[in-house]
């Protein structure tokens, strides 16, 4: 029987699980969603026992589904929503929820760091901007508002980091989500003691720092009843689900980069130099001696979701009637608006923007109404804000010294012909789609792969697991148009900033 690898990834609204063959092929693909809990606004926790749960059924599910699954599994890997706060006592039990990334509750937290070692040195230590995004922030957080937790804290783990201990009984961490920690140096691994004694924690406090694709340890008998896997099934230390999708869509050389696109986006540019950007995410991938720079927009396809929930009944009411997906219907409808939406341009901050703002306080702006603007125009101009603020992400980048020649597609929304053709003709590159786009459990099961020896040459692998059949070229009319526009788009949102943060003061 063929060997199988599991890879699975623990998002933000589910664990989604796959079943691989050595080929790349899909075997079985399972999810298991839970919720979110916004306790305040700006609070974002989850339960981790939720994700627990979750796991146990989605990997039962995808075993299920392959003959003489858990025989055949070499090994497994997780890849998690990143980063998180989640603090264990000494039997392994959280002490609370878990803050996910989308919590903000950190904001003054993140300018006292600033205060006490200045933004400057911050990124030069860790290699990213202080923000209440990075952990270091909610653990001073925590030192301030609950500091009975803190002194019971035993570990601080990451999303798949619980799972794994929940999977083997041991503690680790990838580099990748070690410097979403905000604690290290990025160049040389060291723990910053200015940093942990500024959020008073000791290095003893968070796991070791392991390869993305060591063996963190096996699947315990416990795990197994829970799973269904076979004990003594290899778990790797696994990775961040943005390094994970760069290896779905075969990212590990510089110059190929990946948009991830569902509810936020995620852009993904490798280099070999270990460039950082303070505007960006700097990471390194789970391959050996590449780094990553990564662009994070907070709602390109929540922008979309909102729309239809809000102004597309008539949309969602014919997908019930026709078994269509309302967002296909929302993007056709778009494609009868001309490029630049007659006129209308969106500013796709609703929840605020990431990088490469990091303005908590930017709204989302239709730009350019009138009488007769229709609804095509108005979906449109989300599909093509999305893109203006994917552009400005890699610009950035390319400032920096990030060379972007190539963008691959991934994720829920490269299912739009129309929005991959609009983001091809903003970006002015040559866009492609991956055969097989399963998310980031495909690239956690190639990390899976990697440590249980199945993959010598990881880059040879990936050029024949990846298969990339459709493409989408700037169409050169249509590029002219959107660098117009887009730099009105960049001018919108510089005269609106200082207001944004008027309103934000004024309004409860």
């Amino acid at each position: 029987m063929e060997p199988l690898l599991l890879g699975i990834d623990v998002g933000t609204s589910s664990v989604k699980a796959v079943l691989l063959d050595l080929r790349g092929n899909l075997c079985a693909v399972c999810q298991a969603e839970y919720p979110l809990h916004h306790i305040r606004p700006a609070w974002v926790e989850q339960d981790p026992e939720d994700w627990w749960r979750a796991t146990c059924q989605a990997i039962r599910e995808a075993l299920a589904k392959v003959p003489h699954a858990s025989e055949r599994v070499l090994g497994l890997a997780v890849s998690s929503q990143a980063p998180a706060l989640l603090p264990l006592d000494r039997s392994g039990r959280p002490l609370r929820p878990a803050m996910i990334w989308m919590d903000r509750r950190a904001e003054s937290e993140a300018a006292r760091l600033t205060e006490l070692l200045g933004a400057a040195e911050i990124h030069r230590i860790t290699g990213n901007r202080p923000d209440a995004f990075y952990v270091a922030a909610r653990l001073l957080w925590l030192r301030n508002h609950e500091p009975e937790v803190l002194k019971r804290t035993w570990q601080f783990v990451q999303v798949n980091g619980y799972v794994n201990y929940r999977l083997t009984g041991r503690i680790a961490m990838d580099p990748a989500h070690a410097v979403l920690l905000q604690l290290r140096d990025y160049a040389t691994g060291e723990w910053s003691q200015a940093l942990c004694s500024a959020c008073g924690v000791e290095p003893a406090q968070f796991p070791e720092v392991i390869e993305a694709a060591a063996v963190q340890g096996e699947v315990t008998a416990e795990a197994a009843a829970a799973t269904g896997l076979r004990v003594g099934t290899p778990v790797m230390a696994g990775t961040v689900d943005s390094p994970a999708a760069a290896l779905e869509a075969g990212v590990a050389e510089p110059g190929i980069a990946v948009e991830m696109t569902g509810t936020s986006t995620v852009v993904i540019m490798p280099n070999d130099c270990g460039l950082t950007e303070p505007a960006l995410i700097a990471l390194p991938h789970a391959l050996p001696e590449i780094h990553l720079l990564l662009g994070a927009m907070v709602s390109s396809g929540g922008c979309l979701r909102w729309f239809r929930d809000q102004l597309g009944q008539p949309e969602a009411q014919a997908a019930l009637e026709q078994s269509a997906d309302a967002f296909d219907l929302l993007t056709r409808q778009a494609a009868q608006a001309p490029p630049g939406s007659d006129g209308v341009i969106f500013l796709p901050y609703m929840m605020g923007e990431r990088s490469p703002l990091w303005h908590t306080n930017a709204r989302g702006v239709f730009f350019g109404l009138s009488l007769a603007t229709g609804k095509a125009a108005l979906v449109r101009s989300i599909l093509e804000g999305a893109a203006f603020a994917l552009r400005h992400n890699v610009e950035v980048a390319a400032r920096a010294g990030a060379e972007v020649r190539e963008m691959r597609s991934v994720g829920g929304c490269s299912r739009a012909d129309l929005w991959n053709q609009i983001k091809a003709d903003v970006l002015g590159l040559p866009l492609l789609l991956p055969r097989t786009s399963a998310g980031s459990p495909f690239g956690a099961a190639i990390l899976a792969g990697m440590g249980a020896g199945a993959f010598p040459d990881v880059r040879k692998a990936l050029l024949e697991m990846v298969k990339l059949d459709r493409r989408f070229e700037p169409i050169q009319a249509n590029r002219e148009k959107y660098s117009r526009i887009y730099q009105v788009f960049r001018d919108i949102y510089a005269h609106l900033k200082d207001d944004f943060d008027r309103a934000a003061a004024v309004t409860p």
